[in-house]
Order: C-alpha cells, then sequence, then structure tokens
C-alpha cells in the first residue's frame, strides 16, 4: 500500500513510548492506518496525530521514547515475555534481526511463539503489529513484535482439547449459539465464578500476574480469565481442523460483528473486531500449518475476553441477529452506498475516539469483500465512547 511521504513519516516516529500512565496502549499509529485507509487528507492525520500525542482521550499525553536498559539477544529474548520492560531494548532486537534475515524470516521465527499472548496489552500489541503489515511499514512491524514481546499474556493454547475430542459444530457462528447457550442454562453460576475470577485480590495478586495488570481492572480480568481457563473455552471446535484456513476467517468475522451489535459500541467487543483484522494479516505471513494454530488462538482468547465480561451475550439475541442480518445483502449497484459510507466515514473522521475510525474500516473493508453484506455496514455506524477509567488509576503505575 502506498501512503503519502506524510503518513510514512508518522509511521516511522520514534519519538514516543508505547504505552503511558502506566499500561494505557499508544493507539496512535492505528488511528494513522485506519484514517489513511479511509481517505482522510495527510494533513488532517498530522493534526490527528500531534492532538492525541498532547492530550489522549484518557485525559493524559504520550510519554517519550525511553533509553534502552539491556541488550535483548536470540538467547534471552523469550525471557522478556510478558515482563513489560525495556520496550526499546526489545525493538533494537527485531530491527537487528529484520536486518540480518528479512522480514518474513523474522516472523516465521519469532511469531509462532507470540501469537497465545495476542490478549495481552488488550489485543493492542497484536493490531500494532497486524496493522502494521495491512500499512507495509517495517518500523512500525517491528514495534509491533517487540510490543508483543512486552506484553504478553498467553491464551494457553497447550490446554485445548485434540479436534477429534471437540464439539462438532459447523462454523464460529453454532460455536457461539453453543456457548452461549451454555451460560443461558447457568448464568448465575458463570457469571459469580467469572466475577470472583477477575476480583483483584487485597493481598498478594496472583502467580504470574504483572502488578501493572491489577491497576487495569479490564486486563487483569483477562490475565485471569485466560489463566483459569473453562472447558467451554478449551474445548476447540471441529471447524478449526475442518475447514481451509480462509473459510474460518470469513465466518469469524461474521460471528464476532454479531456479538458486537448484540452490544452495539460495547468498547470490549469492539477491539475483537479490529484485532480479528489484524490476526489475519498476521497469518497471512506465516506457513500454512501455522495460519490454523492462529485461528485456535483467536478462538480461545477471544472467548476468553467475553468469559471476562462476566455476562455472555444470549443466545436468543444472538439468534435473532442472525435470522436478521444472515441473508442479507445491501441490494443494487455499489454506488447506490457510497453516500451512506461516505457519511459514516465523515463521522469517523471527527472523532477523537480513534476506535471508531478503525471499526469503519475493517467493516468498510468487509462489506467490500462480502458483496455488500448489510451486518456490515450496520455495524460500523455503531461507535464507541472512551470508557472511564477505574478508581486504580489514583495508584501510580508500577512500571
Amino acid at each position: 500500500m502506498h501512503h503519502s511521504p506524510l503518513v510514512e513519516q508518522l509511521l516511522d516516529d520514534r519519538s514516543h513510548h508505547i504505552e503511558f500512565n502506566g499500561h494505557l496502549s499508544n493507539h496512535v499509529k492505528h488511528a494513522v492506518v485506519a484514517l489513511a485507509r479511509l481517505g482522510a487528507a495527510p494533513e488532517r492525520i498530522k493534526a490527528y496525530y500531534d492532538g492525541y500525542a498532547t492530550l489522549t482521550t484518557y485525559g493524559y499525553g504520550l510519554e517519550p521514547a525511553r533509553p534502552a536498559r539491556s541488550l535483548v539477544t536470540e538467547d534471552n529474548w523469550k525471557d522478556y515475555l510478558g515482563r513489560r520492560t525495556d520496550f526499546t531494548a526489545l525493538c533494537e532486537f527485531f530491527d537487528r534481526q529484520e536486518r540480518e534475515l528479512g522480514m518474513d524470516e523474522v516472523l516465521r521465527r519469532y511469531v509462532p511463539t507470540l501469537l497465545p499472548g495476542w490478549v495481552g496489552a488488550f489485543t493492542h500489541a497484536t493490531i500494532h503489529l497486524g496493522w502494521a503489515l495491512d500499512a507495509g511499514n517495517r518500523w512500525m512491524t517491528i514495534e509491533g513484535l517487540a510490543y508483543m514481546v512486552f506484553s504478553y499474556v498467553s491464551c494457553h493454547p497447550e490446554r485445548v482439547s485434540a479436534p477429534a475430542d471437540g464439539p462438532a459444530d459447523a462454523s464460529p457462528l453454532d460455536s457461539l449459539f453453543r456457548v452461549a447457550g451454555a451460560w443461558d442454562d447457568d448464568r448465575d453460576a458463570l457469571r459469580d465464578w467469572a466475577r470472583e475470577i477477575g476480583t483483584v485480590p487485597d493481598g498478594e495478586l496472583p502467580a504470574g500476574i504483572h502488578p501493572e495488570l491489577a491497576r487495569s481492572g479490564l486486563q487483569y480480568r483477562n490475565a485471569r480469565m485466560l489463566a483459569e481457563g473453562h472447558p467451554l473455552i478449551d474445548d476447540i471446535p471441529a471447524w478449526i481442523a475442518g475447514q481451509p484456513v480462509a473459510t474460518s476467517w470469513e465466518q469469524l468475522y461474521y460471528a464476532v460483528t454479531l456479538l458486537y451489535l448484540s452490544r452495539p459500541g460495547d468498547f470490549v467487543l469492539l477491539h475483537l473486531l479490529t484485532s480479528l483484522h489484524a490476526m489475519e494479516q498476521i497469518a497471512d505471513r506465516l506457513p500454512e500449518d501455522l495460519r490454523r494454530y492462529a485461528v485456535t488462538c483467536f478462538w480461545t482468547g477471544m472467548l476468553g475476553v467475553v468469559f471476562a465480561l462476566a455476562d455472555f451475550p444470549g443466545e436468543s439475541k444472538l439468534k435473532a441477529l442472525h435470522s436478521a442480518f444472515g441473508e442479507a445483502v445491501d441490494a443494487g449497484d455499489r454506488d447506490v452506498w457510497a453516500a451512506d459510507w461516505r457519511l459514516t466515514v465523515a463521522r469517523s473522521f471527527e472523532e477523537e475516539e480513534e476506535h471508531n475510525s478503525k471499526l469503519v474500516y475493517v467493516m468498510r473493508l468487509l462489506w467490500e469483500r462480502t458483496s455488500g453484506r448489510s451486518v456490515y455496514r450496520h455495524a460500523a455506524a455503531q461507535f464507541t465512547a472512551t470508557p472511564a477509567l477505574p478508581p486504580s488509576f489514583e495508584e501510580p503505575p508500577t512500571e
């Protein structure tokens, strides 16, 4: 993808740390990619970038890049997984490796270790890497790899069942209905269980949980749920092994979009759409056998994130949405709908909350890819708002 020199310059920028106020992710380059893809003028994108760096929607500015404090090498890089330390040294490592090996080999060599940790930093490291690959920007790709090491939180694919033993679901949608039905049957008990897992204890934190995640609330709940697991998460459905990976991605987009429409504007569920786009970009750069592994990691991690909400959407609602949208295609010529998309894109350009331009970009891409399935145009217009930070933010960052 050819971007203007100004956009490339923004994606190459190294002046800010990847996070701010502890664990809040620096999303500004994700917004640059989305705005550029949606056709925003370079000057407009630059103004967004500068505004975000000065003051994000959370009320804090970005922080300056930190000097490297250690040397990351082939022998020790795995020691940094999830330690949330020395992002700059990790960038320097992947920068050196890419110069020596080339990007394809770097991705082939390191991504398989990183995929289980894709939910870390609430999926933003995965988004950083996948959207960098989408944009074709070398430096942002290196940052994405470094951030995936930095923020790694495993979804424990080693726990998953053998495909032969898993549920015989024909598609992600069937699996979603089955899991939602299981929640409906036992909602009170599952909700209490999930809330208990997600509650930060007064004393010592559970083993393997970085103290900064306890400040987040959300990331703590995700990390704890992924560590805990559940048969509904870990029993891998038959469609993962049983169909082409490309089919699984298409069906996952539809299923996750229905999930989002069951709670339109839900901040957490929106991330599952933008990170799904990222996972597909990453998987496309891997050898065939690892693409299926990426689907497995996405599926288990995604369920972990929804379980951590302690409130799975109801089966009847998901089925009603499917009966409304399953066959719905926007009829007529593409040009008929161009005006509708122009309005949604124009709205997204006015949003300070960059998650909205990212949503519109991914949904428009899917709408085009599926010859105008209505579900994606509808979901594109369901904007989200920046969530209020929890009281734990009154404590200073742990890092």
